[in-house]
């Protein structure tokens, strides 16, 4: 009876999670395995729904993986799956054979062909090595878009099972609080209810996020928006910390007091300069260019010892000369503003098609000229927003889309960086985090439903749900965003 309910569970598994696999028999490697890891005894126990603490819950989309026999309640652990097309198209764009992925991945190439036929998935270790070998991101293989991670995508993107995800966070002061195991982890992850001790002490369960950030090697945001993803119908598990506003210091406006007319206009201007270069560096990253590092293009060029009519004149002079201020006094004015610590010049030597070899002056920007210019500007001090929040200009984006109101906001009216932050598919530099997802790209079809004239953004569901949470602690920080349209909504919805 025993060997019959086991052979049962084996069958059962293969049929309902693994389709194209043969449908008799139970593979020999399946009963060895359990002389290995577990006995069959333990195997029976947690076929019959009789498991220990470390078998976990699987359902809905996720598969589980042939090479585990932990069971809980007679369902497998839940792994992500692969896209058995995605992954033979990008191998073939790196060039590999399938038995040069296999070497590189670690399995055999009889492995690699039932991972492109669909009738396998890899381990979480294993589709870390997939995805460096092919050099693409995890998201590529699973299917998920970015922005879109639950809280099973941050583990697999880390490439840690669940056991091994307990096993960290049972180190932790909140692992231990909350009796973390698998089976209540997987639960988490699967927007099931989850029972035990503390786990209905919001200030306990508010301190995981973190503690899952850390381990899964994301931030914490991250970790907050996969969570209101995966669990839907429950308040967000974290509520930021209140803090007063801060405006702009006294050294830096006594800084900015202290200049002349000229002086005012000089620093102003050179971080207008240095504003326009570092969107410019942002639009290069997004076309997959060459980007040098923030050292060296904060350094921006403000005149080459040439003639004008030679070499002409650098960005940062034309700006000058609107303002009526680029005479032979610049040096001067450029040296006094070093003097006081709010700027460094440097040279270096350029090559010039006309000129040949010059001299190229630059000047950098320091982090208290930096801040005397914001406070002559009447701009705040820059803070990190607290997590999980967005900035002021970021939520100031969020407010626009939702204003458009259910048509949604024309595709051209958010240019610049704002959907490599919020978009859905984005991320904001090609080896950076993904973007949060709260808002998309919705196509907008002809009045026939034939073809698609257009798309317009909109708010997610993970994104009205961050603007309805945190919508009072954002009217508290920026009063003067207009968040009629995000009011509207909360109105629609509750």
């Amino acid at each position: 009876m025993g060997k019959s309910l086991l052979a049962t569970a084996h069958m059962s598994f293969e049929r309902a999670d693994l389709p194209g696999l043969p449908q008799t028999g139970v593979p020999r490697r399946w009963r060895r395995h359990g002389s290995r890891g577990r006995s069959i005894s333990e195997a029976r126990g947690c076929a019959t729904g009789r498991s220990r603490s470390a078998c976990a819950v699987g359902s809905g989309n996720p598969i589980a993986m042939k090479s585990s026999l932990q069971f809980y309640g007679g369902m497998p652990l839940p792994v992500r799956v692969i896209a058995p097309s995605r992954l033979a198209a990008l191998r073939e764009r790196a060039g590999l054979t399938k038995a040069e992925l296999a070497r590189r991945v670690g399995v055999s190439t009889r492995m690699v062909f039932f991972y492109e036929k669909g009738r396998h998935t890899p381990t979480p270790q294993r589709l870390q090595k997939m995805a460096a070998a092919l050099d693409c991101d995890v998201e590529e293989l699973t299917g998920v878009r970015r922005g879109e991670e639950g809280l099973v995508d941050l583990r697999f993107a880390a490439g840690l099972t669940l056991d091994q995800a307990v096993e960290l966070l049972r180190r932790t002061r909140v692992g231990r609080d909350l009796c973390l195991s698998a089976p209540r982890l997987s639960a988490l992850e699967q927007g099931r209810p989850v029972l035990g001790r503390n786990w209905r002490d919001r200030d306990v369960v508010g301190r995981l996020p973190t503690a899952l950030a850390k381990i899964y090697g994301v931030p914490v945001r991250m970790v907050v928006d996969a969570w209101m993803r995966t669990r839907p119908d429950e308040s967000a598990p974290v509520r930021p910390r209140r803090q007063p506003q801060r405006g702009s210091s006294d050294s830096a406006e006594a800084a900015w007091r202290s200049l002349n007319e000229r002086q005012q206009v000089y620093l102003g201007e050179i971080l207008r300069d240095e504003r326009m270069t570092e969107t410019e560096m942002w639009m290069r990253r997004t076309h997959h260019l060459p980007v040098p590092r923030p050292a060296e293009w904060r350094k921006l060029p403000l005149a080459l010892h040439a003639p004008a009519d030679v070499v002409g004149y650098t960005r940062l002079q034309e700006r000058l000369r609107r303002n009526g201020v680029h005479d032979p006094g610049v040096g001067a004015t450029v040296h006094a503003l070093a003097r006081r610590g709010l700027l460094v010049t440097s040279t270096d030597v350029v090559h010039h098609a006309e000129a040949g070899e010059v001299t190229r002056v630059r000047v950098e920007m320091t982090r208290r000229g930096r801040a005397a210019a914001r406070a002559g500007l009447g701009e705040r001090a820059e803070q990190q927003p607290d997590t999980p929040l967005l900035s002021e200009w970021l939520w100031g984006v969020m407010a626009r889309v939702a204003e458009a109101g259910p048509d949604g906001l024309e595709r051209d009216a958010l240019s610049g960086r704002a959907p490599f932050y919020l978009g859905v598919g984005y991320k904001n530099r090609s080896a950076g985090r993904p973007s949060r997802g709260f808002i998309d790209e919705v196509p907008v079809l002809a009045a026939d439903g034939s073809h698609v004239v257009g798309y317009r953004w909109k708010l997610t569901p993970v994104g009205l749900r961050h603007a309805f949470e945190y919508l009072d602690e954002y009217r508290r920080r920026y009063p003067q965003v207009d968040t009629t349209g995000v009011a509207a909504l909360a109105g629609e919805h509750s």
